[in-house]
């Protein structure tokens, strides 16, 4: 279970303060795909690389529990660009306690980088650094897996080739994920979330929590992002 226990954050900006996380308390149960929707701005990647510990809240605490938690599978920051894939995946292996040998083996077939994977990943373009990530986050076994605006990696072929990667980790895993395509969040998730002005709403039925945040859209005048 992860546990967020009054946790605060907050950004400065020109305008002043941007409250992403106002005192927050909230139980995410394992065992349940969450889907986490938002207004764009309103903090959800944020609230992924809190949920990871790449972040920092300014107050409160955030519990794990005894579950490997991933590191957010679409944030840039998770690799080093004057390192290369291999020397990337190398590192996080021994970080998250897996077979080194058995994850670099993974990665270099399912990325498929060709000689890149030596190279620095400062070379890679956005595709390649996301195949990368992806096949990164998936060597490795976690209990939940932090997906962050993912769904367009790659070709068609390469789509696949991921979403049938990722169905099999899900047999084993749970999946916290933000996403604007709801067919996709609908595939992985059956809970929702909905953060708003610094308040994270948490619904059993994840249809309930699409409902609430397109009426919130509308009743803003903002348009609502659902892709086929």
């Amino acid at each position: 279970m992860i546990i967020l226990d009054r946790v605060h954050k907050a950004y400065r900006t020109i305008d002043g303060h941007q409250v992403v996380l106002q005192d927050v308390s909230a139980a995410i149960h394992p065992g349940r795909g969450l889907g986490i929707l938002g207004a764009n701005g309103a903090g959800k990647s944020t609230l992924i690389r809190l949920l990871a510990g790449t972040e920092r809240p300014d107050a409160g605490r955030i519990s794990r529990g005894s579950q490997a938690v991933s590191f957010p599978l679409g944030f840039g920051g998770t690799m080093h660009p004057k390192l290369s894939g291999l020397e990337n995946v190398k590192f996080l292996a021994r970080l998250y306690n897996a077979e080194e040998r058995e994850a670099i083996a993974y990665v270099e077939t399912f990325a498929e980088l060709g000689t890149y994977f030596r190279m620095p990943v400062g070379t890679y373009s956005s595709g390649m650094r996301a195949r990368l990530a992806f096949g990164a986050c998936l060597a490795i076994q976690f209990d939940v897996y932090l997906i962050d605006e993912v769904t367009s990696v790659g070709d068609e072929r390469f789509r696949v080739k991921c979403l049938d990667a990722f169905r099999q980790r899900m047999d084993r895993a749970d999946v916290i994920m933000v996403t604007h395509d709801f067919e996709t969040m609908r595939r992985y998730c059956d809970t929702g979330a909905v953060l708003r002005d610094g308040r994270l709403t948490l619904f059993d039925d994840l249809e309930a929590a699409i409902d609430d945040h397109a009426r919130a859209m509308r009743d803003n005048l903002i348009p609502v992002m659902e892709f086929a």
